[in-house]
């Protein structure tokens, strides 16, 4: 499972492809039928071993899982939220979910989770594009103006990552949810999570 977000969107109860790019990726938001392959997606890229061939492993700071069939299949299942599945040739290579939520002024903002990348295919732009897909349907979609995530502090580089792509830190910070090992078993006694946001503006018409 993922740390405290649940996120589909009720105008699209079935998948549906809805872009595509020239490096070859199709985007599309995924359905109950794709519940065993995203779990497998998300482990891989940041629990065990095989997660250290990419950058995004989390193995140095919490065992178990990182999520599980019940926590994907919810977020596929839930209002107002969906999860994203990047596939090339077919097969998915990155995912994330996505939820909607309200600000604190009423406006609709969406929260950014789950976002897993292929081990292998890490550092090549994928996730770059994954994110910049996100942005444009939560703008599109439910007029989101802001895009939320919380990060592990711990994770200086994921951290700097996001700033590099607008979004800022906030200094919220929440409690890591220790003894709850649908969220991992921690290494570490010092996990926390930040919230870090990004102002969403529509391109100019």
């Amino acid at each position: 499972m993922n740390a405290p977000n649940t996120v589909n969107d009720p105008a699209s109860p079935v998948p549906d492809t809805v872009s595509g790019t020239a490096s070859g990726l199709s985007f599309r938001t995924a359905g109950e039928g794709d519940v065993p392959a995203l779990v497998a997606l998300v482990e891989s890229a940041y629990r065990g071993e095989a997660s250290r061939a990419g950058w995004t492993t989390e193995a140095d700071l919490l065992d178990g899982q990182r999520t599980d069939p019940e926590g994907v299949a919810g977020v596929v299942r839930a209002p107002g939220s969906l999860m994203l599945v990047a596939e090339r040739d077919g097969e998915p290579v990155a995912c994330c979910q996505l939820e909607r939520r309200e600000g604190g002024a009423g406006e609709a903002v969406a929260y950014f989770g789950m976002f897993a990348v292929r081990p292998v295919l890490q550092g090549g732009g994928l996730g770059r594009s994954v994110l910049a897909e996100a942005e444009r349907m939560v703008r599109e979609r439910w007029g989101a103006r802001e895009m939320h995530m919380t990060v592990i502090t711990a994770r200086a580089d994921l951290i700097a990552w996001y700033e590099r792509r607008g979004y800022a830190r906030t200094g919220h910070t929440s409690a890591f949810p220790y003894g709850d090992e649908r969220f991992g078993v921690p290494l570490r006694d010092d996990l926390e999570f930040e919230l870090l946001v990004k102002p969403l503006r529509r391109p100019p018409s």
